[in-house]
């Protein structure tokens, strides 16, 4: 007879996959033994620059029983982004995560639907949906989840499809089969370390978010330090090197999910159209996009900095 942790572990898995999720795995909510040192290492290190946020609710970013009650089970899944076509090359680069819709509202959506989806089947199942804007270390639990491992440049890798995919999670009471780690696959490879323009990753597995361009151009909101001049290679909005040279990437697959694909004339935008952007084209072209994070002043600020 079947368990009825493995018929919902089932079940769960069969509707993030209908939602248009690439994978799903699930561990076991409880604290992040692992992490906590390192997690404490990192921040005493100020390694987080700014991000002062880093800092708040340590206990919770370690134990997801402190974000939900009698939390049993965290669901993860990812969700891929990797696009189609890319932006010319005469361009000033944005991460290609920001390219269509803001994840977090498409990805909210998806989350609830599985929620709705889990307690219309199973029955009084209570839970959270988390994508990327609470204490979760979501990284650390799809690594736990065996949905992939943590590589060199502290991104979850796999080795079917990289890593270009956005990671959000479902916790709940529910006690259901758990999954297992699986093993890392970086080897002896420092692609990662080689390539990054401002050498943010300092160690294998270790990177320093208050060096990395990403930081600079989105978290950071004063002006940014003049000796990183030079060193952006033209990205006026996130990062992706550490990805675009993974060797694992080349196993990256284009996402079907409508959503994310980008304003048509995003990827048409030549130097000479940024520097020249005004604030309306700027509501135009990144209309629900996560761009709009870094306001309109703020990626005038970045495209200036660029400016040779």
């Amino acid at each position: 007879m079947i368990d009825l942790r493995e018929k919902y572990s089932q079940f769960i898995k069969s509707e993030a996959k209908r939602l248009g999720f690439l994978s799903c795995g699930i561990s076991k909510a409880g604290f992040l033994e692992e992490e906590a040192p390192r997690l404490e290492n990192w921040l005493n290190r100020n390694l987080n620059g700014k991000m002062s946020y880093m800092e708040n609710h340590f206990d919770k970013r370690l134990d997801p029983t402190l974000l939900v009650e009698d939390a049993k089970s965290v669901v993860s899944l990812l969700l891929n982004y990797y696009p189609e076509k890319e932006q010319n090359l005469d361009s000033y680069k944005i991460s290609k995560y920001a390219y269509g819709q803001d994840y977090h509202f498409v990805i909210k959506e998806k989350l609830k639907e599985l929620l709705f989806s889990i307690q219309e089947n199973i029955g009084q199942v209570m839970g959270r949906v988390f994508v990327d804007s609470a204490p979760v270390m979501d990284k650390a639990w799809a690594a736990k989840s065996g949905l992939g491992w943590i590589g060199k440049n502290s991104n979850l890798l796999t080795q079917k499809v990289g890593s270009f995919y956005f990671i959000a999670e479902l916790i709940i009471d529910l006690d259901l089969e758990y999954d297992s780690r699986t093993t890392d696959h970086c080897g002896s490879c420092t692609a990662c370390i080689d390539a990054c323009p401002t050498q943010a990753i300092v160690a294998p597995y270790i990177v320093d978010g208050s060096k990395c361009i990403s930081y600079f151009t989105i978290e950071l909101k004063e002006n940014i330090p003049s000796e990183m001049k030079g060193h952006f290679d033209d990205w006026a909005f996130g990062c992706d090197t550490c990805q675009d040279v993974c060797p694992w990437n080349r196993f990256s697959k284009s996402h079907n999910e409508p959503l994310f694909n980008p304003n048509p004339e995003l990827l048409s935008l030549s130097k000479k159209d940024w520097e020249e952007m005004t604030e309306e084209t700027f509501r135009v072209v990144f209309k629900n996009s996560a761009v709009k994070r870094t306001k309109f002043s703020g990626l005038q600020r970045n495209i200036n900095f660029l400016k040779k």
